[in-house]
């Protein structure tokens, strides 16, 4: 998938039916489904593909996965309506890597919920707001200290297919957000029942953090402002123990198109010094220099 551009529909469509259009409405009015929507089961998936086109010959595959957990809250809500369409509309419009294909998944916890993983297709132009638009907010997890965050990395590692990485060995890359702990693994029955897939064993969350990192650079991004991560304290430090400097903490929620933006201009070869420089504000670089440690 990937196929269209987004100069040509996308910013149109963009703001008649994206998160702008939206931002008065209450998120039931945007987010209306009940359950899991069969085009974004991972049962029902065999594989996402981010393939090169005629309008897009060099693409680069991005999954930009949520946390959509109780724990969130009214945060998970805010960043599925304004966040992530910033963050689309930012990637495809700057371009920090050539034809941007972008994937976006829902996180749930694999040991409470009834969809853990969604996950949508590679888009470039108008078809990622739509996708967006048909996630289910489960509002679910549970009281384990953590959030299936290494799902995504497993769906990343076994049911996707990019160009960028099999034609030009570049990586693609690989966003969660969340305010929990770091994950503690999948079980094999676990795989089975909601990925549809039959593992040899179960994995370890180093496991298919590894798995993931073969092919994407893979940052999980810590929302302070969440309520488990106000409530306990550690979870960065366990974060930058478990990832190093792929974990980055933000401590302003309504930055996080800032954030991602910036780390993928970094992790491209520009100097994070030069980076923050740039940002639009005191208030932005502040919340820069805090996540890159700088």
């Amino acid at each position: 998938m990937g196929h269209g551009r987004w100069e040509s529909t996308g910013r149109a469509m963009y703001n008649t039916t994206s998160v702008e259009a939206t931002r008065a409405a209450h998120y039931t009015e945007v987010f209306r489904e009940t359950n899991i929507v069969d085009e974004l089961d991972p049962k029902k998936i065999n594989i996402r593909e981010s393939r090169d086109s005629k309008e897009n010959p060099e693409s680069n595959a991005i999954i930009l996965a949520l946390d959509v957990t109780g724990s969130m809250g009214d945060i998970a809500h805010q960043i599925a309506k304004d966040g992530l369409g910033k963050i689309i509309e930012n990637i495809l419009e700057q371009k920090p890597v050539s034809d941007p294909h972008i994937l976006f998944s829902a996180v749930g916890d694999v040991k409470c919920d009834s969809a853990p993983l969604q996950a949508s297709q590679f888009e470039a132009d108008h078809r990622i707001i739509e996708q967006l638009n048909q996630i289910y907010v489960e509002e679910g997890g549970g009281g384990n200290r953590t959030e299936s965050y290494d799902l995504p990395w497993y769906f990343a590692a076994n049911m996707t297919s990019i160009d960028c990485f099999e034609k030009r060995n570049k990586k693609g890359y690989l966003f969660t957000f969340g305010d929990e702990e770091p994950p503690s693994g999948v079980t094999k029955a676990q795989v089975k029942h909601f990925m549809g897939r039959d593992a040899q064993g179960s994995y370890t969350a180093k496991d298919l953090l590894e798995a993931a990192q073969e092919k994407y650079h893979v940052f999980h991004i810590i929302i302070e402002e969440g309520w488990f991560a106000q409530n306990h304290s550690g979870v960065a430090t366990k974060w930058k123990k478990f990832m190093g400097n792929r974990a980055l903490p933000l401590d302003n929620y309504c930055h996080l198109p800032e954030l991602v933006l910036a780390a993928m201009h970094v992790s491209e070869g520009t100097d994070v010094n030069e980076v923050i420089a740039t940002a639009q504000s005191e208030e932005v670089r502040k919340t820069l220099r805090n996540a890159f440690g700088v």
